[in-house]
């Protein structure tokens, strides 16, 4: 019952976010203009990720504690759709920078220091597929996420910060929250980080049900 009603939520939640992302008003800001809605899906998506990386180096440091390759698999599939968040992250991120700062990539300190957060997470999936063996498989790819994780933290919010850079809150520049995220707005983004953070722990969910089954029908096939 309580897995539908967070369910139920997510979609709602979701649903508001589209409607009302294209029917509320926004402020009229020079250069950003309409652009500013996809703060609804760009932003929300990068707490997304990062709330499920949290959650996968969480499961990393439970497999270490326990030994119990479960726990590696949960990790797994929260770190996969924590992956697919980032590239819809990124994605959203470079139409936005199109329209805003006029082109696709700018080699903006945060551009950068996300593409290598990425790559590290990359070769995470690549380092796993390298190793037969689920025991040793599951050590390393434990060890690799925490220091993934621990990697990522300076990458997009410290090394940026110390910077000049084109994002909000970074290089000097304010926050959105500093001087436009009026109480229109509000209204449709915090539901939205809400939303996309659920919809990514059902999908994460989903998956790592998905593959305890796969791992059970393995060890014990009768």
């Amino acid at each position: 019952m309580r897995n539908w009603i967070w369910k139920v939520a997510c979609c709602v939640l979701l649903m508001y976010t589209v409607v009302g992302g294209f029917l509320m008003p926004v402020p009229r800001l020079d250069i950003l203009n309409e652009t500013i809605r996809n703060l609804y899906f760009h932003v929300p998506m990068w707490f997304t990720m990062l709330t499920l990386f949290a959650t996968a180096f969480g499961y990393s440091i439970k497999y270490l504690r326990t030994n119990n390759l479960e726990d590696d698999i949960r990790a797994l599939e929260f770190t996969n759709v924590g992956i697919l968040f980032s590239i819809l992250g990124m994605a959203t991120g470079m139409e936005w920078a199109k329209y805003t700062w006029g082109s696709f990539w700018s080699n903006d300190p945060k551009q950068l220091g996300t593409a290598m957060s990425m790559l590290i997470y990359f070769a995470y999936l690549i380092l796993r597929s390298g190793i037969k063996d689920d025991e040793k498989r599951a050590l390393i790819s434990a060890v690799y996420n925490i220091f993934a994780f621990a990697m990522m933290i300076p990458l997009i919010f410290v090394l940026p910060r110390m910077v000049d850079s084109l994002h909000p809150g970074n290089g000097g520049n304010p926050a959105f929250a500093k001087y436009d995220l009026d109480s229109d707005m509000r209204m449709v983004f915090y539901p939205a980080v809400i939303g996309w953070i659920l919809l990514g722990f059902w999908i994460s969910t989903v998956k790592a049900r998905i593959g305890l089954l796969e791992f059970k029908i393995a060890s014990d096939p009768l």
